[in-house]
């Protein structure tokens, strides 16, 4: 891409598109072979090189890339450049136990600057905003970029930090912010909190709501936009890697524009990985197409999506997606990060001593309240005749979730017989 937010790619002939999707899928496809082991090995297994991709429908020959790889091969087994070539380092949590390690050369940060600034300005914001980012903090490689592309912007930024929910509504009001930059959860626990301090939301400055790291169904932002008295704008990304903004919404406000200059996206059917027909529900697939330290190719998200399948009134000419609500793993989403069952299971069993007799693992939700719910079977194992070793080892094991996935957690125990255990 040119200068921060330079839209020339989003208004592309769709041939003309495809074309260069091509080229560039060849170029990281090659990059991918050549320097990461775990792709050469994935394509020589599956009987495909580089040179067989001819076509953008010749991806179906490649294999899928999936969460479970970026543990196997922690920390620095995808990166497909030397690590003198890596300017920024980033971990989110895994899923099979190491966390995810992803690397960005001085050129990824650039492209990362200008898609986030691209969809900011789709977003309407200008020079004469001011920009609050708040997001958990498994999200700091996105607040980043978006603190690099609202400054590309020439936006005043107020950047991701640490302050508590009273202290964000306080700069929210107070440094008159006019673009907040939040996930739906935080969005609407921050709407309750200014009405709990009877601060109206029409004497703020706040006029545009991006959010992300999270799907949004239709009440939840019109409740939002009424109550805040707001402009909702949508964007899509992945939390382990690379980045956010991936694709964004336009004024139309009906499906998230893909960022295909920078990413082949394929929505599959979940069970036969086939091509689902023009606008039905699958899973989302993407293949990075100018990423240098950590290419990706067909990386199964697990998001659910469906192609928006009619042209765009504001004439940008980028394939535009529904994100739905329902994933198709198993995976669970809070403020934006996402945690596996399995992940809560083996982090319980290393603070436990034992493997735990885990009844339910889940999203729990009151109100604006959503956090991890996690109930414990009370076996010989885990008994005690002592109520207060009994509060111990659920503050302990509720301790230990929230400092591993970094949301609310709450551990109840059941005295159960013949526990049925989630895996």
């Amino acid at each position: 891409m040119g200068g921060a937010g330079n839209g020339n790619g989003e208004y592309l002939d769709p041939a003309d598109r495809r074309q260069m999707q091509l080229e560039q899928v060849q170029v990281s496809c090659n990059r991918a072979f050549k320097n990461v082991p775990f792709y050469r090995n994935r394509f020589l297994e599956a009987g495909v090189s580089p040179q067989d991709i001819t076509s953008l429908e010749d991806l179906a020959k490649l294999p899928f890339t999936e969460r479970r790889h970026f543990s196997e091969h922690y920390p620095y087994g995808l990166f497909a450049v030397p690590l003198r070539d890596i300017v920024r380092i980033h971990t989110a949590p895994g899923t099979a136990g190491n966390p995810t390690v992803s690397g960005y050369t001085l050129r990824d940060l650039r492209v990362w600057r200008d898609l986030t600034a691209r969809a900011l300005r789709a977003a309407a914001v200008t020079a004469d905003d001011i920009v609050q980012i708040v997001l958990h903090p498994g999200l700091a490689n996105w607040g980043r970029d978006y603190k690099d592309g609202a400054e590309a912007l020439q936006a005043s930024v107020i950047p991701l930090n640490a302050l508590h929910l009273a202290k964000q509504i306080m700069v929210l009001r107070d440094y008159k912010t006019s673009v907040l930059i939040t996930t739906p959860s935080s969005a609407a626990q921050m709407e309750e909190s200014l009405f709990a301090a009877g601060i109206n939301p029409t004497q703020l400055a706040l006029k545009t709501l991006v959010l992300v790291g999270e799907p949004v169904d239709e009440a939840q932002r019109r409740f939002l936009e009424e109550r805040l008295h707001v402009t909702t704008w949508i964007h899509y990304g992945l939390s382990e890697i690379p980045g956010p903004a991936m694709a964004f919404e336009c004024g139309e406000h009906h499906g998230l524009h893909v960022a295909e200059d920078h990413f082949v996206a394929e929505v599959l059917d979940p069970e036969s990985r086939k091509p689902v027909g023009l606008g039905e529900p699958g899973e989302l697939v993407l293949t990075s197409l100018t990423t240098q330290a950590f290419p990706l190719i067909r990386f199964r998200t697990g998001d659910r999506v469906r192609v928006v399948p009619d042209p765009c009134p504001c004439g940008r000419t980028l394939t535009r997606l529904e994100w739905l609500p329902e994933r198709i793993d198993d995976l669970m989403v809070l403020q934006g990060v996402k945690i596996q069952k399995g992940q809560v299971v083996l982090r319980l069993k290393e603070t436990l001593g034992h493997e735990p007799s885990v009844v339910h693992v889940g999203v729990e939700e009151r109100g604006t309240y959503r956090g991890l719910e996690v109930r414990l079977g009370v076996d010989e194992r885990l008994f005690s005749d002592e109520i207060k070793e009994l509060e111990r080892i659920v503050r302990t094991a509720a301790f230990e979730l929230r400092q591993e996935f970094g949301v609310p957690v709450e551990v109840r125990l059941l005295e159960v017989s013949g526990v049925n255990r989630e895996s």
